[in-house]
């Protein structure tokens, strides 16, 4: 195998097309092309597959990847120990993380994992669902449930915790709840029942012993612009409601839910120093954000 072919290789798995490969490396797309297909002759078998909207690795793709990297990151690790360049990682992470996560807890500190490590190119897919480690399509996941299938090296991550949140001008308009059974009487927001993504989604229903909402949303950040809005009470994480002055935390003393993060690599994505990079890094924040992500315990 002849190292030109492993760098088009390396280009057209991060970019998942070869006209943007062609576009970096500065060369000919039929250059790239034909590469590629040299080296899988070479190999004798396929490493891409054509997708609807790229190219996408196979599983002999996936393995010779993994090898790729390390030749790269040993290739800038000597390049930075000649120059004084400390910043050897390369490389893509695609993170899948739940929206809240993604959106108010990963970007308080990502400007500076980018600043340290500018060569890192970081693909955070922060939605309701949530794409396979087992299947490839992300490197890193963070989950609501812990997976039991796959070979994945699974572990915990931290506890969070959520409790009833609601504007004062809902408040003033409608009256503070005393208890529980008091909310049956209110306006709650929640998540559409048939649109969640797994049994910890059911927040609303065990934090009122079985209440749904009847304001419904399938978008966690949908429900915190609904509960700020006035439009009703509803559970958030604390790592989003106490970021939001305009929104206070309700029933703290009767209303305390626990979830759980759990952080699920692929077992070959594993030995790759960019993504353990990246691990410590999450680690690393979460530690940081403790009392964001936990909140004042109740007396």
């Amino acid at each position: 195998m002849e190292w030109d072919d492993l760098r088009v290789f390396l280009a057209v798995a991060r970019l998942g097309r070869m006209d943007l490969a062609a576009t970096q490396l500065e060369i000919d797309p039929s250059t790239v092309g034909r590469r590629v297909a040299r080296l899988e002759a070479t190999l004798g078998a396929r490493l891409f597959e054509q997708g609807r909207v790229g190219r996408t690795l196979t599983e002999m793709g996936h393995r010779l990847l993994g090898h790729v990297e390390k030749m790269e990151q040993s290739a800038l690790l000597a390049r930075g120990q000649v120059t004084g360049d400390d910043d050897s990682y390369t490389g893509s992470v695609r993170l899948n993380v739940s929206e809240g996560f993604g959106t108010w807890v990963l970007p308080r500190h990502l400007a500076a994992f980018h600043r340290a490590h500018p060569r890192i190119t970081i693909e955070v897919a922060a939605s309701g669902g949530f794409l396979s480690p087992t299947k490839r399509e992300a490197d890193i996941a963070i989950m609501l449930a812990r997976p039991t299938r796959g070979p994945l090296i699974v572990r915990k991550l931290t506890d969070y915790r959520l409790c009833l949140y609601a504007s004062p001008a809902y408040l003033d308009a409608n009256g503070c709840p005393g208890n529980v059974a008091a909310l049956a009487h209110h306006s709650l927001v929640g998540y559409i029942p048939d649109l969640v993504n797994a049994p910890q989604q059911h927040l609303l229903e065990e934090a009122t012993g079985g209440l749904r909402g009847n304001v419904r949303s399938s978008s966690i950040n949908a429900q915190t612009s609904l509960i700020v809005a006035g439009v009703g009470i509803g559970v958030l994480p604390r790592f989003i409601g106490d970021q939001i002055e305009t929104i206070r935390p309700v029933l703290t003393d009767e209303v305390v839910l626990t979830r759980t993060f759990w952080l699920v690599v692929h077992k070959s994505a594993r030995p790759t120093a960019h993504i353990d990079e990246f691990i410590r890094w999450i680690n690393d924040v979460v530690r940081k954000d403790h009392r964001l992500l936990t909140g004042p315990m109740p007396d």
